[in-house]
């Protein structure tokens, strides 16, 4: 039996906050001079949108306060687009989008 959407939406809110963990008390420039931070960020935020791909279309509707195409779009550009990864916007995504999505994804939970 494949898991329910609770578990994607679960899984989604784990990677974000894990992802916001990390910035945690960090400066911009701390990112810009940590390879391993930049590479962990952009891999949560690709995990964040592989979840949020499995979840049903209906599930989805159901909540259309959450940006469920940006968030596949980004996973779908940092996996398929590697290369022009641009980390201005995963700094922006992890500072700015990702608490938004961690409190209005909490309110599901």
């Amino acid at each position: 039996m494949p898991p329910d959407d609770s578990v994607y939406v679960g899984h989604m809110l784990e990677m974000a906050r894990k992802a916001v963990d990390k910035v945690h008390r960090k400066r911009r420039a701390d990112f810009d001079n940590d390879e391993n931070l930049r590479l962990a960020l952009a891999h949560l935020i690709q995990i964040v949108g592989e979840a949020a791909n499995r979840v049903l279309p209906t599930f989805r509707a159901a909540h259309p306060d959450i940006p469920w195409t940006e968030i596949m779009g980004m996973r779908h550009k940092i996996v398929h687009d590697y290369l022009g990864v641009d980390y201005d916007i995963v700094w922006e995504v992890v500072t700015v989008d990702l608490p938004v999505l961690v409190r209005n994804l909490d309110r599901i939970v």
